[in-house]
């Protein structure tokens, strides 16, 4: 810098508060806030704010999950119990209808990584010979976890055990709760 420049004529010098190129978008809208702007959405807002009683009725959401991957004890072999492998899980949660889509609040539906907690424990806590077994166990566990019309949970093996040149194996289990 010159001797005879000041901090003024710097863009990076002072605060943020000072300089009276305000920011744009929501992320300059939440800074406003965060310096004590008025608590008022700029007009491009406006019509994304949520208004709890203009009568509009939940919609129903589905909530996938795709490409978790565990290192568990799943198998036929009593090698590949013992060893271990990594399984891929997809998961489908047929939540049905919600009041997160008019709310925007977690409370008002499932925590999908929450959900992900849930199954690596399932998967991970105890062994089984098949698939089909683990996927009926995680989508059970599921069920009587969250307020679910369904679930759909598919596992897959992307290097099955087999003596073949194999992609991959896979097993998809459909759960609907009861009534």
């Amino acid at each position: 810098m010159s001797e005879d420049a000041t901090d003024d004529d710097d863009p990076n010098m002072g605060d943020a508060a000072d300089r009276t190129d305000a920011p744009e978008g929501e992320a300059g809208w939440r800074e406003e806030l965060e310096r004590g702007a008025p608590e008022e959405a700029p007009e491009q807002y406006e019509d994304e704010e949520l208004d709890e009683d203009d009568g509009e009725g939940a919609e129903s959401v589905t909530i996938e999950i795709t490409g978790l991957s565990l290192y568990t004890h799943h198998g036929v072999s009593e090698a590949e119990r013992e060893v271990g492998q990594r399984l891929m899980l997809d998961l489908r949660l047929e939540v049905g209808e919600t009041d997160a889509t008019v709310t925007d609040r977690i409370e008002d539906t499932v925590d999908y990584g929450e959900v992900c907690q849930l199954v690596a424990l399932v998967a991970q806590q105890r062994s089984h010979r098949t698939l089909e077994r683990l996927c009926s166990s995680i989508a059970d566990r599921l069920l009587s976890d969250y307020e679910l019309e369904g679930v759909w949970v598919k596992a897959t093996k992307p290097e099955p055990p087999i003596p073949l040149p194999v992609a991959e194996v896979s097993v998809e289990v459909w759960r609907e709760a009861e009534e």
